[in-house]
């Protein structure tokens, strides 16, 4: 045995507390989420709780001859069951257009519309008297196909027509010497949100009723509850609960609204737990698209005209259509230069599942296609696809084609030249070890001399916060007492970081460490919908004013009193000293026990709608994505395996680094799923396996390496921090690139998302083996 002397180990250096902005602040809610013990709506409990349950249709288009509840309230146990008879106010619903029924009463127009609803003491006797309610429809035929809805019969008393955008720009004669043309279709994408919807109403005294669900948009549900109640808005309070996931509004209003009608009618709490299969009838999902195209080009590649129509299948009631047709149109031509552009737009009723927000909705569907255009005609001139698309990209200063100006940095070259330029992913050897590299697996059907590699370019835009005249505003309150401040703001948290980077500003600006954000609810002034980067921009702006308005009270007893003004004194690591070293003391000692408090409020500067022609300043910023995707291609059975992306991004400022890695992960691996795997399938109207083992969700197994390979730091100058939305443009870009690699591999068209195994398959494999990259792809 040898004998060593060792020296004791040194005491741990106390680790530093991430502090500001700019730093990877944690999540205050991520170890609880981590172990399971965050609370949900689910979690919810109150004594007397009653449980819910939600009769839906089976059918997609009905005439409703009668509803019988007899049995069902004469079953043991039933407390209430309610249907359209018993809704107060009025019937309709819906955020951005009232066409909803909260129940269906002489005809149902898609698959799972709601038509009554049940109270009891269990929730397994409130679904059996659920299913006990007769109902003895009258079939009618429905109407699945978006063209056909142009001419088929009213399916709402609005008629079929949800909006028509006709946007003209530039000389509408003008020709290329180069004409590409092509049909696309994208497909039905649900949310498909990590808990299903949840909730629980309880009767208030005054007749009223409080709402505990995982809302995105507190005052815009109450808003609608309010009309539905005959209520006034101070008898409906809305508590925001935990949100177990949201990449969209969580726009479920079939849950939310029977649930306070069952708690006034019964006067007890009222629980809701949706199934699976319950989430996916009850929710809208993204806006199945048909586009036709057809661009123009000079010999050289420049685009001179884009000629495009956009027909959207809003199922059966508007919801968000207006304003996804209004992105789909304006960014019909993607970040691309367009003196000339004849693009029309259509939003159309039928008997689908309704549709609505999903992130970057209108934005993804018209970047596959344009994408895909470029392509097409990079092929036809023979010039490599990026090289094409770098003569063409948009710049600060140029004029969209809806005749706003880009007056944001969108510096899209410099994007595409980074991905464009990143070291290329080594081709995988043939050997056993390496059979996980394969389309399919280990245990999949491919051969490695079948499988193709392919490179291919998606270079997304969208727009941020509200849009064509949206009134934007937040409002927020800052705190500060014995050492502690506390912001008051209805912004909900999503999961997008709004609570972590309102304490990040209020750490920033006024050097305290201790920070809370107040639960949220309706009491508070509203803050709007949690979507395209609202909360970042306009709450955040809010939080930052209040907080200077403090930092303003703390500073200026100590200004006055040195004779000197405020912006001669800075606050960092919770100390206040003077530019000339005169003053020194703690954030503590100036607030010698004060109470410090101050609401301020956001809005950014305003839009206009677009007029008959498609024109006008619509959008408050947009923010920019450039993608590579490296796929392989099993060319017998068309199986993809993404092997990597490649993400460059316009972020504007980076405010909580680890915080936007994240958000763009996630962000690209729902694009991943839109390009391959995620279908929601409804044949004549319904429905199909509506649960997660028929909807096939990318798993970690199907997520490629993302290489962030550059974050554009340009700031906006009218955004508060000079931050841009971070998650819906790389969900934008990403399903175009990978359909573009695959076009690279292939040879084939994919002209449809996501991508079938038939339309990768190669029936002349005249191409090499994998190895030896394609001549396309080199």
């Amino acid at each position: 045995m040898t004998n060593e002397t060792t020296e004791a180990p040194a005491a741990p250096e106390t680790e530093a507390i991430p502090h500001g902005l700019g730093t990877n602040l944690p999540a205050v809610e991520a170890r609880a989420k981590a172990e399971g013990t965050f609370p949900y709506a689910a979690d919810l409990w109150a004594e007397g709780l009653l449980w819910a349950a939600v009769l839906r249709s089976p059918h997609a288009h009905a005439r409703v001859v009668s509803i019988d509840t007899t049995h069902a309230r004469e079953m043991p146990g039933v407390r209430a069951v309610i249907t359209h008879e018993d809704v107060p106010g009025g019937p309709l619903a819906g955020h951005r257009t009232a066409d909803r029924p909260v129940f269906a009463s002489d005809v149902v127009r898609h698959h799972g519309e709601p038509l009554a609803a049940v109270a009891a003491d269990h929730p397994d006797t409130a679904r059996m008297a659920a299913a006990a309610i007769i109902v003895e429809y009258e079939l009618l035929d429905p109407v699945t196909d978006p063209e056909k809805a142009f001419a088929a019969e009213p399916l709402h008393p609005d008629g079929n027509l949800v909006r028509h955008i006709p946007l003209r720009h530039g000389d509408l004669e003008a020709t290329g010497e180069v004409i590409v043309e092509g049909l696309y279709r994208i497909g039905r994408q649900d949310p498909a949100p990590i808990g299903a919807e949840a909730g629980l109403a309880v009767p208030r005294p005054d007749g009223g009723v409080e709402l505990y669900i995982a809302s995105t948009d507190p005052h815009g549900d109450r808003d609608v509850a309010v009309a539905r109640y005959g209520l006034t808005p101070d008898q409906v309070k809305v508590v925001v609960t935990g949100v177990p996931g949201a990449t969209a509004d969580r726009e479920d209003q079939s849950f939310q609204l029977p649930l306070g009608l069952l708690a006034m009618r019964t006067g007890c709490p009222v629980k809701l737990t949706a199934t699976r299969e319950e989430s996916f009838l009850g929710h809208p999902h993204r806006h199945p698209t048909l586009l036709r195209y057809r661009h123009h080009a000079d010999a050289d590649g420049k685009l001179v005209k884009v000629e495009a129509q956009i027909l959207l299948d809003s199922g059966a009631y508007a919801d968000t259509s207006s304003d996804a047709l209004a992105a789909a149109v304006a960014f019909a031509c993607g970040p691309y230069v367009v003196p000339h552009a004849s693009i029309e737009g259509w939003a159309v009723r039928t008997n689908n599942p309704p549709s609505g927000h999903v992130r970057g909705e209108g934005a993804l569907q018209v970047c596959a296609a344009y994408e895909a255009q470029m392509d097409k005609l990079a092929k036809k001139l023979g010039v490599d696809p990026a090289e094409l698309r770098m003569r063409n990209v948009l710049a600060t200063g140029d004029v969209l084609p809806t005749g706003q100006t880009v007056t944001c940095p969108a510096p899209v070259a410099e994007l595409l030249d980074a991905v464009r330029d990143f070291p290329l992913p080594e081709l995988p050897k043939d050997t056993p070890e390496e059979d996980w590299l394969l389309p399919g697996g280990p245990e999949g059907a491919g051969e490695p001399d079948a499988v193709r590699r392919g490179v291919g370019y998606g270079i997304g835009m969208v727009h941020m916060l509200g849009a064509e005249g949206a009134d934007e505003v937040s409002t927020a309150t800052v705190k500060v007492h014995d050492g502690v401040a506390t912001v008051i703001c209805a912004a909900v948290e999503t999961g997008q970081g709004f609570t972590t980077l309102a304490r990040q500003i209020v750490q920033e600006t006024l050097g305290i460490d201790e920070v809370h954000v107040a639960p949220v609810d309706t009491d508070q002034p509203p803050a709007g919908p949690g979507c395209r980067g609202r909360h970042t921009w306009v709450s955040g702006g809010a939080v930052e004013r209040a907080a200077k308005m403090v930092r303003t009270q703390l500073l200026q007893p100590l200004a006055h009193k040195f004779g000197m003004s405020t912006e001669l004194l800075q606050i960092a690591d919770g100390k206040i000293t003077s530019y000339d070293g005169v003053l020194s003391t703690t954030v503590e000692e100036a607030m010698d026990g004060k109470e410090l408090w101050a609401t301020a409020q956001c809005r950014p500067h305003p839009t206009e709608p677009l007029d008959a022609a498609g024109q006008g300043d619509a959008f408050v910023g947009l923010a920019f994505c450039a993608i590579r995707a490296v796929v392989d291609v099993d060319i017998e059975i068309g199986s993809v395996r993404v092997v990597e992306l490649a993400v460059a991004q316009d972020v504007g400022r980076i405010l909580n680094p680890g915080q936007l890695a994240a958000r763009i992960e996630a962000g690209v691996t729902q694009g991943v799923g839109a390009a391959l795997t995620e279908n929601l399938r409804t044949p004549k109207g319904v429905v199909r396996r509506p649960d997660l083992t028929g909807y096939a969700l990318p798993t970690a197994l199907d997520t490629p390496d993302i290489r962030i390979v550059k974050l554009v730091e340009e700031r906006d100058v009218v955004a508060p921090f000079g931050a841009k939305a971070a998650s819906a443009v790389p969900v934008v870009a990403s399903p175009a690139a990978i359909a573009s690699a695959v076009r690279a591999a292939t040879g084939r068209p994919v002209n449809r998302l996501p991508i079938r195994p038939q339309a990768a398959v190669v029936t002349d494999p005249a191409a090499s083996a994998m190895g030896t990259a394609p001549e396309s792809t080199a």
